[in-house]
């Protein structure tokens, strides 16, 4: 199928802000540009962001747009305000009237500053509060379950952009690679998901082992629903912090897209705006492999879309099958088309996602590990559980290279399809 639609105002300030989360700003600078965004994507009058000092066990105010000197130093907030401790337990908290809300402590100040109601949610990262993102308005109401779902978008990529700024500022001042290799690493490590969500009928375990320290291999978890996981597996051709960076901003994309609340959008739409934003994204030789699919347990499906990446292997019944729909890698070009496969899934299914480092692999004879002894090592592994069935797949790959040093990442998810986990 082809891909179709123009990219809106409000898509392309959306992927300007995701660019943030892999630039190499002072914090300062960012959080400035962040508040200035939110503002224009959402049309809101005013923003503000705060930061919590976990010393202080207080909120600073880092940055506003739209907002006077006088009101940016009012007061302070702490974490015992009921307002911060409804964003922190996940809620998007709306006041529509904040001259008669009793939450608010600073009525009088907001009146003279001409805001009326506000919408207040937390920037999170790897669930850990990082602040608060607040919008204000000049009228009673006026926020929307849309508005919600946007700027819950847009603090996601706060709280990226954020954590990658500080991480960046250390590595300036440390002045040496060694330091800023070692953060980069850091910042990459966290963004790869420790566990998987637990869903019912769903094995599911995975590893990443980067041979740079840092590198462009990327994989991540989206829970959709109580019964629906989105699955991205990810490599950018590339090494070192350039593609850690690039993978960064990739995969706030990918988030930004899947996980859209009431603004949710197709897999098409989902690759389409992908592939749109990597056209833009990556340089000459620069380009991005994807797997992307949407495993739903309670009606037993896959549907997946394969970007130029190494195909998912599907096992039933001791047969092999690839997962090879799809189209070409991103970033090449705007107009590429992408088919979508609808796949079945039966009781004790297997499905392993991988990077082309797991292949790659090469001994001291200069000898390929290849697709197949992984299809031959798979067959054996398959009837076990999915952590023994990435640990069992690494252990007889080692053997076959020994010590040999790689240069490529290794990234790999198995998942396993059963009445019962475990």
């Amino acid at each position: 199928m082809k891909i179709l639609g123009k990219t809106t105002k409000r898509e392309e300030q959306i992927y300007q802000l995701i660019t943030l989360v892999a630039g190499g700003f002072a914090l300062g600078e960012v959080l400035d540009k962040l508040a200035r965004a939110a503002v224009e994507i959402t049309g809101a009058s005013a923003c503000s962001i705060r930061l919590l000092d976990d010393e202080a066990g207080d909120l600073k105010m880092r940055s506003t747009f739209g907002l006077s000197e006088e009101y940016r130093n009012k007061g302070p907030v702490t974490r015992e305000d009921p307002v911060i401790q409804a964003a922190f337990a996940g809620e998007a908290v709306i006041i529509d009237d904040m001259s008669k809300d009793e939450r608010v402590k600073y009525k009088d100040a907001s009146e003279k500053e001409g805001i009326v109601s506000q919408l207040t949610v937390a920037m999170q990262f790897k669930n850990t509060p990082v602040g608060v993102l607040r919008l204000y308005r000049p009228r009673v109401g006026g926020f929307t379950e849309d508005d919600i779902s946007l700027i819950r978008s847009v603090a996601s990529q706060c709280a990226v952009a954020i954590t990658n700024a500080k991480y960046y500022s250390r590595a300036l001042a440390g002045e040496q690679v060694a330091q800023q290799v070692r953060l980069a690493s850091i910042v990459q490590r966290r963004m790869i998901p420790e566990s998987a969500p637990d869903i019912k009928g769903l094995d599911i375990a995975s590893i990443y082992k980067p041979c740079f320290g840092v590198g462009g291999d990327l994989y991540d978890f989206i829970r959709l629903d109580e019964d629906t996981l989105a699955i991205a597996i990810a490599d950018v051709i590339g090494k070192g912090i350039p593609a850690a960076l690039m993978m960064s901003s990739f995969r706030g994309m990918i988030r930004a897209y899947a996980d859209g609340g009431h603004m949710r959008h197709t897999m098409t739409e989902i690759i389409r705006k992908l592939n749109s934003n990597a056209c833009q994204e990556c340089r000459d030789g620069e380009f991005i492999t994807l797997f992307y699919a949407i495993i739903d347990a309670k009606d037993m499906t896959i549907t997946y879309c394969n970007c130029g990446h190494e195909p998912t292997l599907l096992w039933r019944g001791g047969k092999i099958r690839e997962l090879q729909k799809g189209g070409l890698v991103l970033g090449v070009t705007k107009d590429a088309e992408y088919e979508i496969e609808k796949i079945n899934l039966k009781n004790e299914d297997r499905l392993l996602f991988y990077t082309d480092g797991l292949i790659d692999a090469v001994n001291f004879d200069g000898k390929i590990w290849g697709v197949e002894n992984l299809f031959k090592t798979f067959k054996q592994c398959a009837p076990g559980n999915a952590r023994d069935i990435v640990n069992n797949t690494l252990t007889l790959r080692r053997r076959f290279i020994g010590l040999a040093r790689q240069t490529d990442d290794t990234s790999m998810v198995v998942v396993r399809v059963s009445d019962k986990n475990g």
